[in-house]
């Protein structure tokens, strides 16, 4: 029998029923487009994540991309994000002509490192590529946003990150499309993926914590502004009615089918978050004793979803062995990520070399990710765990 490396069947096999049921109903009503479903997943994971408003989008690209419209990023303006992690998260910036200015990582906890996103900030507001690697640009950038990315389910370092943005005038948009569910506790108080900043996105690829069986995504936000602005801008930027377009936007909605299947998943996902928790901790005890393997770090107060899993090697030829010996055995893995951001033939036009981001060349050369998803049993994982001790 193969190893799933993310099981959808599993989960369907226990949620088939209510979405089955679901999407029934949405083809018996004709409410393709902004059927009720939607209203009511908007509301039902705005409360989850405690915040006001919710807007449902076409996918976790889109609503990286509204959220950057919406506050007016453009030509001229600097965005920081990270290197490592996928395409979507510096591709909006660049598509809406701002320039994508890279921060390194922090390599135990693989998300955005807070003292070199300082050292970025000063180094564009002074033009001084001495304090921090800066990209190509002709004229001077002005800092505008911040995309710290909850990579691979774990929230990024929001207790200084915060106070960064705050002091350069930054607005975060939190890329929290890996981390639905995730929490971290901030200020005496326990907070949820896609609570943080002026406005955060997620997503709901099949393969997120919280799936649906298509394309989506949504935005959160407290802000009143905001929320007007999203919900214009995601419908070819309209005003009181869809034939008045009082700004450019774009087709951006949440499929009302595809909302119908987050209402049905819904119902288990906490208990799917705490079956995580138990797969992971039984990766630590089979996998811990292994030469050479650095297992994922978790920070105090945080917990994860672990969208992935994800190991580093000793060296990339390390890995390489490794991957070998899962392949031989059945044990389907995958490499998040092969290739930084900085060093993708998209942005060479940027002019980063190799060796500016060296947390991100370094995880990039060593990491890989095994089967992660709520439904992995012991048996299975006792024999990934075999087949990596060789």
């Amino acid at each position: 029998m193969s190893i799933p490396f993310i099981d959808l069947k599993a989960q369907y096999a226990r949620v088939a029923g209510p979405v089955g049921a679901g999407l029934d109903a949405v083809l018996k009503s004709g409410a393709f487009i902004n059927g009720p479903d939607v209203a009511r997943i908007e509301k039902r994971l705005a409360e989850y994540v405690g915040v006001r408003h919710a807007v449902g989008c076409a996918s976790g690209t889109d609503a990286l991309m509204i959220s950057l419209m919406a506050l007016g990023v453009g030509p001229g303006d600097a965005v920081f994000c990270p290197p490592f992690t996928f395409m979507s998260t510096a591709e909006v910036a660049a598509l809406l002509g701002a320039t994508p200015v890279f921060v390194d990582i922090d390599t135990a906890s693989f998300n955005m490192n807070a003292e070199a996103l300082e050292r970025a900030v000063r180094a564009v507001e002074t033009d001084d590529a001495s304090i921090h690697p800066l990209p190509a640009h002709d004229g001077k950038l002005t800092p505008k946003a911040v995309i710290p990315v909850d990579l691979f389910g774990q929230l990024a370092d929001y207790e200084r990150i915060l106070p960064i943005a705050k002091a350069h005038g930054l607005a975060i948009v939190e890329d929290a499309a890996q981390a639905f569910g995730a929490t971290m506790e901030l200020n005496g108080k326990t907070r949820k993926a896609g609570s943080f900043g002026k406005i955060a996105c997620t997503s709901f690829f099949p393969a997120k914590p919280l799936g649906c069986y298509g394309d989506g995504g949504m935005c959160f936000t407290d802000d009143d502004a905001m929320l007007e602005l999203l919900l214009s801008i995601r419908v070819h930027g309209q005003g009181t009615n869809k034939y008045e377009n009082v700004r450019l936007g774009v087709t951006g909605r949440l499929d009302t089918m595809q909302a119908a299947v987050l209402l049905a998943k819904m119902d288990i996902f906490d208990d799917e978050v705490r079956l995580r928790q138990e797969v992971v901790r039984r990766y630590g005890d089979l996998l811990g004793s292994i030469p050479g393997l650095t297992l994922p770090t978790i920070g105090t107060g945080r917990m994860s979803v672990f969208a992935q899993y994800c190991i580093l090697a000793e060296s990339s030829e390390h890995r390489a062995q490794l991957l070998e010996r899962l392949t031989a055995a059945g044990v389907p893995s995958s490499i998040y990520y092969p290739v930084p951001l900085h060093l993708q033939p998209v942005f060479a036009h940027l002019g980063y070399a190799a060796g500016s981001m060296p947390g991100s060349e370094d995880a990039s050369s060593r990491v890989f990710s095994i089967p992660m998803h709520p439904y992995l049993t012991m048996a299975v994982q006792k024999e990934i765990a075999a087949a990596l001790a060789g």
